[in-house]
């Protein structure tokens, strides 16, 4: 009887962290910050498992602290939604203090990881989580630029891979921080589409016009425009060792036009289905186009 509620309780512990640091979310982040590494390392800075591995876990850390704080800054609003209320703070099966607590040990952790790596690549990781915490949460409930403000940390997981590999934001990690920077607006504004009704009921603004009309949906097509632009850059040789071939360009090209299709379906249809068909397909573009970036590198 007790080992079953040891196993269960073991079972409930590691399932409230899983959803505290949101760890689906985390992983798809700390892919980005890995396909950052893969593309920065090279002679001068040789690929090396321990600094992968202080990333991985320091990164997946600071993302988890950010979710976390998150939740606990968000535990009265989270309850009023349909999709957040089952989350471990607001259902009362772990208190506010508790999920304090794992944050702060997070960000300690992450940051001290980060820092063995090298202290921009740290500094750029706290910047991560001042910025979602202190400045992108509270603005979500005030202002629909709290997305365009949440758009600066989500953009740095990529480029933070290139800053561990290399201890430098040159031009480089500057370019794959405009990709997934132009990439957060067409992802969250379909998210805040289909889930319009829901964000509503706790005040959250995340469509740019505040509607689902023509306007956000135009919206959307324009950054999903500038994220094509942003992601040929490599191809025009002004950013660094950053570059890609011609036959790889006509890929991240595709990959793009297949974005702005559906971009252009929101558009014409101004339907929840079609606003999540654009987001899954966004999450699909940004790693097609990561391990494109990647292939290119070793098999040109």
């Amino acid at each position: 009887m007790s080992a079953t509620g040891n196993s269960f309780s073991v079972k409930s512990i590691f399932t409230d962290f899983k959803e505290i640091t949101k760890a689906g979310l985390a992983i798809s982040v700390l892919f980005s910050s890995i396909a950052g590494y893969l593309l920065g390392f090279d002679a001068a800075h040789p690929f090396s498992w321990l600094t992968l591995l202080m990333l991985m876990v320091g990164g997946y850390c600071m993302v988890g602290a950010s979710n976390a704080f998150n939740q606990v800054i968000e535990k009265d609003l989270d309850a009023m939604m349909d999709r957040t209320k089952n989350r471990p703070v607001p259902s009362g099966r772990m208190t506010p203090n508790v999920a304090l607590f794992i944050a702060s040990l997070l960000t300690i952790i992450g940051l001290v990881l980060l820092y063995m790596i090298n202290p921009k690549t740290a500094m750029f990781g706290a910047i991560s989580i001042f910025l979602y915490t202190s400045v992108y949460t509270p603005l979500k409930t005030m202002t629909p630029l709290s997305v365009f403000v949440g758009a600066f940390p989500g953009a740095i997981p990529f480029m933070l891979g290139w800053v561990a590999a290399t201890d430098d934001f040159g031009i480089e990690a500057g370019t794959l921080f405009l990709v997934q920077f132009f990439w957060q607006f067409p992802h969250f504004w379909s998210i805040g589409w289909f889930l319009y009704e829901d964000y509503e009921k706790a005040g959250f603004f995340m469509l740019p016009s505040g509607k689902k009309d023509r306007s956000t949906a135009l919206q959307t097509i324009l950054y999903t425009v500038w994220l094509i632009i942003a992601s040929l850059l490599p191809m025009l040789g002004y950013t660094g060792k950053l570059f890609i071939t011609p036959i790889s360009a006509v890929v991240v090209l595709l990959l793009g036009l297949w974005m702005l299709f559906f971009a252009v379906r929101l558009y014409k249809q101004r339907t929840a289905k079609a606003a999540k068909t654009l987001m899954l397909v966004s999450v699909s573009y940004i790693t097609l186009l990561q391990i494109v970036y990647i292939l290119d590198k070793f098999f040109r």
